[in-house]
C-alpha cells in the first residue's frame, strides 16, 4: 500500500489510546507502520526488484525490526533528555517493543493484499505471494482512517469524552472493509474461472486483481501460453457475461532468440525475478538488438541492448 495509508494506520492505532502506554508511543506507531520500507534505498542502487518487499518485509524482518526500532526510539529519547529538550513522559522499553511489533506487522500484511506482492520467506526463499484484494492506493481506506484520526484528535483537543472512539471505529471499519474485499476477490476469481472454463485464454494462468475505488469491478489477466489477455470483470452484471477482454492480446515473444538472450543478462534476470507477466518488445537494428521487457500489470519496463544482431525466429519458434 502507499505510505500515506501506512502512516494513517499507525496514527489511527495511536489514537485508539495505545499512544498513552509509553512516551513516544504515537511516533513509534507511525514510524513502525512505515519501517519495513527502509528498503527503498535499494532504488538508489538500481536494485529495487531484488530487495523491495523482501528482506525488510519477510518473516525474519518482522522478528528483528521491532527490536531495531525500539532501540532507536530509546536512543532518541535519551538524546533529547540529555539535551534538555523534552518534557514528555518517559519511555517504557517493553511497551515500545509491543507497539513497534504491532505497527511493523501491519505493513507487510497490507502490502501483501495488493497485486505488487510480497516475499514473505525472504531471505531464505524469493517466492512472491499476492493477495490481489486491494488496489495499491485505496481511497476508501484513506478516507476511513483519515476521518477516524481527525475526529479522534479533534475530540482530544476539546477534552470531549471518549476521544478514542472515532479511531477505534475507523480501525474496525477498515478491518471489515479489508475482509469484505478479500471475500469479493474470491467471488470474482471463481466467477472468472467458471466463465473461462471452456476457453483457451486462461489455459496457463488466470488471476483477478482489484481495480481503483470500485469493489464490484475487477481486472482480469489470463495467460494462454503465448499471449496475455487483459480484461475487466463486473460483479454487478448477470452471471455468464461478467468478463470482457480487450480486443487485442499481448504477444509474449518469449521464444524469440533476442528475448532469451535479454532474459539471461543480469539486468534481465533481476527484472524477471519481480515481473509477474513479462513480455518482450524487440527492435532489430543493423548491428544491435534492443529488447524491452515489460510487465503487463503496470507497464513497468526495462531496456536491454544486445551488442550484436539476433536472428528473426522462424514460424515454429514464435
Amino acid at each position: 500500500m502507499d505510505n500515506l495509508c501506512h502512516t494513517l494506520v499507525g496514527a489511527a492505532l495511536a489514537q485508539t489510546g495505545l499512544k498513552k502506554r509509553t512516551g513516544l508511543g504515537a511516533a513509534t506507531l507511525m514510524i513502525g507502520a512505515n519501517f519495513p520500507d527502509i528498503d527503498i534505498v535499494a532504488i538508489l542502487f538500481g536494485r529495487a526488484t531484488e530487495f523491495r518487499r523482501g528482506w525488510t518485509h519477510g518473516l525474519l524482518a518482522i522478528a528483528v525490526l521491532p527490536f531495531v526500532l525500539t532501540a532507536l526510539m530509546i536512543a532518541w529519547d535519551r538524546y533529547k533528555r540529555r539535551s534538555g529538550g523534552t518534557e514528555r513522559p518517559p519511555v517504557v522499553p517493553r511497551e515500545l517493543l509491543l507497539l513497534s511489533t504491532l505497527a511493523i506487522v501491519t505493513h507487510p500484511v497490507l502490502d501483501w493484499m495488493n497485486s505488487y506482492g510480497m516475499r514473505w520467506l525472504m531471505p531464505f526463499d524469493g517466492r512472491w505471494f499476492y493477495g490481489d484484494s486491494l488496489f495499491i492506493v485505496d481511497p476508501w481506506l484513506l478516507i476511513m482512517l483519515g476521518f477516524g484520526v481527525w475526529f479522534s484528535r479533534r475530540r482530544e483537543r476539546h477534552n470531549a469524552p471518549r476521544p478514542w472512539k472515532p479511531a477505534r471505529l475507523a480501525i474496525g471499519a477498515a478491518a471489515i472493509y479489508i475482509a469484505s474485499m478479500s471475500g469479493l476477490h474470491e467471488i470474482a476469481t471463481r466467477s472468472a474461472r467458471q466463465e473461462l472454463s471452456g476457453s483457451t485464454k486462461a489455459s496457463h494462468r488466470l488471476f483477478v486483481v482489484a481495480a481503483p475505488a470500485d469493489p464490484v469491478r475487477w481486472r482480469v489477466y489470463a495467460d494462454d501460453g503465448d499471449r496475455y489477455w487483459r480484461g475487466k470483470l463486473s460483479l454487478a452484471r448477470p452471471r455468464g457475461s461478467r468478463v470482457t477482454f480487450d480486443e487485442a492480446p499481448i504477444a509474449k515473444n518469449a521464444g524469440d532468440p533476442a528475448a532469451i538472450a535479454a532474459s539471461r543478462t543480469e539486468h534481465g534476470r533481476r527484472f524477471l525475478d519481480w515481473a509477474r507477466m513479462p513480455w518482450y518488445r524487440i527492435d532489430r537494428r543493423a548491428d544491435t538488438t534492443l529488447v524491452e521487457i515489460v510487465d503487463a500489470r503496470y507497464g513497468a519496463r526495462i531496456e536491454v541492448m544486445l551488442d550484436r544482431p539476433t536472428p528473426v525466429p522462424t514460424r515454429n519458434e514464435r
